[in-house]
């Protein structure tokens, strides 16, 4: 009965993922939903609340998958610390990364409350993240600063507004000049050696540009 359960909340998620993709949050009544899944109402409002409370939902499980990957990097010590962290940002997708689906749907119009919520999730996500591999830096005399918390909240909001299509439009220098900035301001923020983000930066650069040839 359990599993029965589990599958039935997530066909209903399913359904509501690809409708809120195509028409919308406010574009989806919950009748849309009802007539995909081929379910009874009670039998939705046994699983949901509301249509917000799929929302929460579908964000929860996107969690899952935006703030997986870069768990799974932070906690490998083969990585050095400094490329660490700069994998951490990668993966989270403020532009490329395992998330391009996800961003790529919730960058939609019609989706701005999810983007709204990722935002929130990204922010609150991932900032321990990286809060943990700052400590570690700190430890290992990489870092000096009595803010490692903060100094990662700090770029974690850039990166999720700043180099969010969505919210700054940029040409592609631009971009690279806000980049070069971004990197040069978190070195002295976390009290690091100047340029040693830099070459960490310069070197997935190169790699980019391997696999893209």
């Amino acid at each position: 009965m359990r599993k029965e359960a589990e599958e039935r909340r997530n066909e209903i998620l399913d359904a509501a993922d690809e409708l809120f993709g195509q028409k919308g949050f406010d574009g989806t009544s919950t009748n849309n939903i009802l007539e995909k899944v081929g379910i009874a109402r009670g039998t939705l409002y046994y699983h949901f609340k509301s249509k917000e409370d799929i929302m929460d939902a579908l964000i929860d499980r996107y969690s899952v998958r935006l703030l997986g990957a870069a768990q799974e990097i932070a906690a490998d010590k083969s990585i050095p610390v400094v490329e660490r962290i700069i994998r951490v940002v990668i993966s989270m997708n403020f532009s490329g990364g395992s998330s391009q689906e996800i961003m790529e749907h919730i960058h939609k119009p019609q989706n701005a409350l999810m983007h709204q919520k990722i935002q929130k999730v990204i922010i609150n996500g991932v900032t321990p993240i990286l809060t943990g591999i700052i400590q570690e830096g700190i430890e290992h005399g990489l870092f000096s600063t009595p803010y490692p918390y903060e100094c990662m909240e700090m770029v974690v909001t850039y990166a999720n507004t700043v180099f969010d299509d969505d919210m700054v439009e940029m040409t592609n220098e631009e971009r690279a000049s806000r980049i070069q900035a971004f990197i040069f301001n978190g070195e002295r923020l976390l009290g690091a050696e100047s340029g040693s983000l830099m070459n960490v930066m310069q070197m997935f650069g190169s790699e980019n540009g391997r696999n893209n040839e």
